[in-house]
């Protein structure tokens, strides 16, 4: 048999040989903070007394809440985003993408400003809202917001490229049979497509979970309100809790984007395709 990958090829292995010393010095890179932020947290005794501090747990649970509805909002919004942009191509296809995807690469500050102009009390929308009584910005649901906003498009480039990767065969073949183009999405095109959904939602979790710059500048910084664990990881340093807290909510921080990672990477979900 031959390896398709060459890997029998002594230009390959040279290449191989070549590439291992920049590949092992970028996981050094990774690993050597990650490892010295989880030794100090072993080393520091205070640091065990504030992970369960009611500053961090507050965080914590504020954190999560906020991250999983920015992540049932992103789905409800995302996945019919992605199907469209994945199936149909209309006029203004490519601008649309681009709309999606440009806050993967906005600076935060940038997203967080542009939030508090649209929907701060004296935005475009925001000053509407306040004639009828709603106030978005530094409150909860500006969080949700600004969470939203920078986390969503992970989760749609994400499933977009499952839906464009899965052959259209079997949603045709699925129609043949007399079933509807409802529980054909259902029950034959989402579900193949359901590892790029698992990763683009772990990806939009994680991402929310630690976004801070659009947060700050459109929430605030309110404990109990809108501070999130990357905002109280700055409020440490500045509060009595000093390095001690702030290792600690990235330890709870890192802890959880691990686990989530870890189970979507080798977690097995077989594709179905009934009808």
């Amino acid at each position: 048999m031959v390896d398709r990958r060459g890997a029998g090829n002594p230009r390959t292995w040279s290449l191989t040989a070549l590439f291992v010393s920049p590949t092992l010095l970028f996981a050094a890179f990774v690993l050597v903070p990650l490892v010295a932020l989880a030794v100090r947290g072993w080393r520091d005794g205070e640091v065990a007394g504030q992970l369960t501090s009611p500053f961090v747990l507050q965080a914590l649970r504020l954190s999560v809440v906020t991250s999983t509805l920015s992540l049932v909002l992103a789905l409800l919004l995302g996945v019919p985003a992605a199907y469209l942009l994945a199936r149909v191509r209309f006029p203004g296809h490519r601008l649309m993408t681009i709309l999606v995807e440009l806050p993967m690469v906005l600076p935060p500050t940038v997203a967080g400003v542009a939030l508090l102009v649209a929907f701060g009390r004296r935005g475009v929308i925001g000053s509407v809202l306040s004639d009828m009584g709603l106030e978005l910005a530094f409150t909860t649901t500006a969080v949700v917001l600004a969470q939203l906003f920078v986390a969503a498009p992970f989760l749609v480039r994400s499933l977009q490229a499952g839906f464009e990767a899965i052959d259209p065969t079997y949603e045709d073949v699925s129609r043949t049979l007399g079933v509807s183009e409802w529980r054909t999405f259902w029950r034959v095109t989402l579900p193949l497509a359901r590892p790029a959904l698992l990763s683009g939602a772990v990806l939009c979790w994680t991402r929310a979970l630690s976004e801070l710059g659009a947060t700050l500048i459109f929430a605030g910084n309110f404990e109990g309100r809108t501070q999130t664990m990357p905002l109280a990881i700055i409020t440490a340093f500045e509060s009595r809790a000093g390095l001690s807290g702030a290792i600690a909510l990235s330890l709870v921080l890192l802890a959880v984007a691990l686990v989530l990672l870890v189970l979507a990477r080798f977690a097995h979900f077989r594709p179905r395709g009934d009808l």
